[in-house]
């Protein structure tokens, strides 16, 4: 981070200096000599140039940053200047020796916005594009990198409800863009396509360029639906010869919020619970306070033509549920090169990354909330000794202690991360440049899974239960493009890039699993279960492979810098799709007009004009849908006396679909890029509409009718991937920011951003005679709620749309009294879906000081609280848990009814969270050795304004009942096994040694 005092020590000297110069000006000519500094950092800088104002006479400064000018009578003013730096003007006067501090030009730095497949001046963009820079982070500790970016730009939701340091924030730019295949945008990692926003470290990003509309995005293709999210890793130094060490190390302490209340044990039993005869916390037994570190640690520099960045991470993330962590190491290389005059541009990224986590299951954190206080964590009897390992247990339904979870069942996942890639540029000639870029992504996850023999949930009764998942994905990436950039007439300024790609996606896994040990060994001697067939057991594994193949093309056009048009077309084959449709066209054309440098427009110092449309595709979620997919059947033994005669047999799994194609995204944009009062503010203000088509969904067919996308056939199997629906959608996007606005001595930068939703809508559901009027999901589970899907998905109406009864009252009794009794006679009741979300980020500088804080919110939509749902009433069934305190309380007995489904148990998530606040103190220091010495501390989730009466009113924009598939048709609903939510302090220190 710039060193302020300093900044400020310069702009004190600069004046000083002016007023000197007044009183005593120098009439002799002579030398003044003097060293130019990096204000940020305190480096020399080489190569500024000094020169005297309103001559041609100058010099530049050296490796070392020192000058000397000769000046003569009536010279005035030295003017420095440096690529990157905000030029400085000093008034000479009568000094001999002048030395100044340069600072960086952020705004200039951030002109060149990173784009597909290169780089474009950020006046010249006419598509919805937003770059957030590593200044304007979120500040904290954050696991994983897309959490920097949350609540900082308009249409963009990062999502994490519940605070597990395993699971993995939901993305989603603008909202839904599919409902069976990826919504989650593509993620381009310094050139590689499609990596994954985990192998790269927090500390290690420069930028994120986020393109959210289609028009930026469909010269990604197939890939672009979701939109696109473009990351830059940090570089080396561009100054020969220096380099500098940075250390961040901070240690954070998390600890547990918003936990539900319940019924204490006294006033458990008062309503009919059993006492067992103890008073037991369950959270206050599976919940800890987590103490976790993080240590970054970079080397930066340059030498003749070359610039290097090394850097090694290391995060350690205990959860606050006992036995739940996730350790990662990230180490990166990047190194880039100029030869021949620097027409020749060599860079190699180096990536790896290693992450362990740990997790319980998931239903201890439910038990933890409802599981009978009464009831001890141990049992000093000879058979729960024996059974259980001194646990207590009973055998009721659904009924488990969390603390023997937790300890007698064991979840791992090892990770490991590795991406490469090479990139060499060439300069034909001024105006033609060649590039190729190489690059591989290979992801490999050993997962495993331990029942000891005597947890009551699974191991005791198949004496232990242990398996193993390995997963691993090969991408390579091959692309090559030619660049051309000239003024082809006056004042118009034309850039052209054609290129090529061959992208080859290979993926293999093997699943092993047995039952029946004699003592507990875990998951690394699966050949000590004693069973292979049943119940927990089994083995399967699978390969795959796919090929993307892409030409593409683009063209930029800038008119006197006023008017802009930028216009692409990728075409791509893709061999995962039917063989009819394996080819599809993305084109896209955007313009605007900076109106400004048309008319005189008062306080507007930019006001850009822009429209843009696109069409984008999305891949399936597997190459393999379009084919009649064949899987592992029943074991047939051909001769019942020969043990040697089983055989496996074939089981189809779905049929094929040769005529399966790309979904295909289409999107009209209309913004303003505007600046008043000569950028003190600036912003950006986008309304789109979105239209889906040929969504790619799964659905049911008759066996034995004829099979439709294969004429002549029949359908043999109960299910197709086929394309079936249609979306529309739209938004209102608004971003502003205040630039370094004065209050007193302190200077404060806000940056407010909003997004109004228009509810995604569907269209219509089938094709052909596949028709589905609507789809219902979201069935909030046992007991007694298995077969009453609360989400229901209606053609013509919203996704996400809840469906059910109203509660009308209480009868005398307690039961329920509800508007409709069936299906038929339910209404809708909400939505699951947010219809805004807004984010307010604060940076206050005073001297040496610095205060940043995020607040950022959503609203609109509703939430199925599953804790209600379940667990408030007093039915003689619910006895055996505990309940949750809510205004139906059963303290004395109120709601006597089985619990079911009504509006009485949606709430509204609308939230206001204070979600990252951090202050920092910048020491001043001459050390010739060190540059920088930073302390800061903060705090994460430090408040929530909310109604919502569940653990985290955060959207919910899948439902995560099974983890492994989230489900984008039923958004809304938090479930029972939501992970606690950590308020997250965080003390720490920046060191930088030159």
């Amino acid at each position: 981070m710039r060193n302020y005092l300093q900044k400020l020590k310069a702009l004190m000297l600069v004046t000083v200096l002016t007023l000197f110069s007044i009183a005593a000006a120098n009439a002799q000519g002579r030398e003044i000599s003097g060293t130019v500094l990096d204000t940020s950092f305190g480096d020399p800088l080489p190569g500024v140039t000094v020169l005297v104002k309103g001559t041609t006479r100058g010099t530049t400064t050296d490796l070392d940053g020192k000058y000397t000018i000769s000046v003569q009578p009536g010279d005035q003013v030295l003017v420095f200047s440096f690529v990157g730096f905000t030029p400085q003007e000093v008034t000479i006067g009568n000094q001999s020796t002048i030395n100044i501090e340069l600072d960086e030009d952020i705004q200039s730095l951030q002109e060149a916005v990173v784009i597909g497949y290169g780089t474009q001046d950020k006046k010249e963009i006419t598509s919805a594009v937003a770059s957030v820079g590593s200044e304007q982070f979120n500040r904290g500790n954050f696991p994983n990198p897309a959490q920097l970016l949350q609540g900082k730009v308009a249409g963009l939701s990062v999502t994490r409800p519940g605070g597990n340091p395993n699971q993995q924030p939901t993305i989603r730019l603008r909202g839904i863009s599919s409902f069976g295949a990826s919504q989650s945008p593509l993620i381009v990692l310094d050139g590689v396509i499609g990596a994954s926003i985990d192998a790269v470290d927090p500390n290690d990003i420069e930028t994120f360029d986020v393109l959210k509309d289609a028009s930026a995005a469909a010269i990604y293709g197939t890939r672009g639906a979701a939109g696109v999210i473009l990351i830059t890793t940090k570089k080396g130094a561009t100054k020969k010869g220096i380099s500098s060490v940075t250390i961040n190390t901070f240690g954070t302490a998390e600890a547990p919020t918003n936990l539900i209340p319940v019924l204490s044990p006294e006033e458990f039993v008062a309503r009919g619970g059993t006492n067992f005869g103890a008073q037991t916390d369950w959270r206050d037994q599976v919940l800890q306070t987590a103490y976790n570190g993080t240590v970054n640690a970079s080397i930066t520099g340059g030498f003749e033509n070359t610039s290097y960045l090394a850097s090694v991470n290391y995060r350690n993330n205990d959860g606050i549920v006992q036995n739940t962590n996730r350790e990662t190491l990230n180490t990166r290389f990047n190194l880039s090169h100029g030869a021949l005059n620097n027409r020749l541009r060599l860079n190699m990224n180096l990536a790896y990354t290693t992450t362990d986590g740990t997790n319980v299951n998931a239903e201890a954190v439910r038990y933890a909330t409802i599981y009978n206080p009464t009831a001890p964590v141990f049992e000093n009897t000879e058979a729960a000794q024996r059974d259980f390992g001194g646990y207590f247990q009973r055998p009721l339904f659904d009924f488990y202690n969390p603390v023997a979870l937790i300890n007698q069942q064991r979840f791992t996942n090892e990770q490991r991360a590795a991406i490469y890639s090479f990139r060499a540029d060439f300069d034909l000639n001024d105006k033609w440049t060649l590039s190729s870029q190489f690059s591989q992504d290979r992801f490999t996850d050993l997962a495993t899974q331990f029942y000891s023999r005597q947890d009551f949930e699974t191991g005791f009764g198949r004496n232990g239960q242990a398996g193993q998942n390995l997963f691993d994905r090969t991408t390579s990436i091959w692309n090559g493009t030619i660049r051309f950039e000239d003024e082809i007439a006056d004042r118009l300024n034309f850039t052209f890039l054609a290129g090529g790609e061959t992208q080859i996606f290979e993926e293999r896994g093997m699943n092993a699993s047995t039952t029946r040990f004699l003592f507990d060994q875990g998951p690394n001697n699966l050949g000590a279960g004693g069973l292979r067939l049943g119940p927990g057991t089994g083995m399967d594994s699978f390969a795959t492979r796919a090929i993307l193949n892409s030409l593409f093309g683009r063209a930029n056009f800038n008119y006197a810098n006023t008017y802009f048009l930028s216009a692409s077309v990728r075409a791509e084959t893709y061999s995962g799709f039917g063989r009819e449709n394996q080819t599809g066209l993305f084109p896209a054309v955007s313009a605007g007009a900076d109106l400004t440098q048309v008319f005189d427009m008062g306080i507007f110092s930019q006001f850009k004009a822009r429209t843009s449309f696109g069409v984008v595709g999305q891949l399936p979620p597997s190459p393999t849908l379009a084919l009649g997919i064949y899987g592992n059947g029943n074991r047939i033994p051909l001769d019942p006396t020969d043990p040697n005669s089983v055989f496996v047999g074939i089981n189809q799994i779905a049929n094929p679909n040769p005529q399966l194609r790309w979904e295909t995204t289409r999107e009209f944009t209309v913004g303003v890029d505007f600046g008043l009062m000569q950028g003190k503010i600036t912003g950006q203000v986008d309304y789109y509409q979105r239209t889906i088509s040929d969504l790619i969904f799964n659905t049911e067919v008759p066996v034995g009718a004829p099979n439709e996308f294969l004429p002549g056939n029949f359908y043999t199997a109960t299910n197709i991937w086929a394309n079936i629906g249609d979306l529309t959608s739209g938004g209102l996007e608004f971003l502003a920011s205040v630039n370094d606005l004065k209050l007193g001595p302190v200077s404060w930068t806000p940056t407010v951003n909003f997004t109004i939703y228009q509810r995604t809508r569907i269209e219509n559901i089938g094709i052909g005679s596949i028709q589905l009027p609507e789809i219902r999901q979201g069935i909030p589970g046992s007991p007694g709620q298995n077969n009453n899907p609360i989400v229901w998905n209606r053609e013509g109406e919203r996704i996400g749309d809840f469906y059910g009864p109203r509660m009308e009252g209480l009868t005398d009794g307690g039961e329920y009294i509800l508007s409709g009794e069936n299906p038929d006679q339910f209404e809708r009741l909400g939505n699951g879906l947010p219809i805004g979300d807004f984010g307010f980020s604060n940076t206050f500088i005073y001297g040496n000081w610095d205060l940043n804080f995020l607040a950022r919110g959503s609203w609109g939509h509703m939430i199925y609280n599953s804790f209600r749902g379940f667990y408030e009433n007093a039915d003689g069934a619910s006895n055996t848990w505990n309940s949750v305190v809510t205004r139906n309380t059963p303290t004395n007995p109120l709601v006597t009814s089985t619990p079911t489904f009504s509006d009485l148990y949606l709430e509204r998530g609308d939230f206001i969270r204070l979600d990252n606040l951090q202050l920092g103190y910048n020491f001043p220091t001459t050390s010739a050795s060190i540059s920088n010495l930073r302390f800061y501390g903060g705090v994460q989730n430090l408040i929530t304004f909310t109604q919502f009466t569940g653990v985290d009113p955060e959207v919910r924009w899948t439902d995560t009942e099974d983890v492994l598939n989230p489900n984008p048709l039923a958004p809304g609903i938090e479930r029972r096994n939501t992970y606690f939510l950590p308020r997250i302090w965080t003390l720490g220190l920046t060191l930088t040694f030159k």
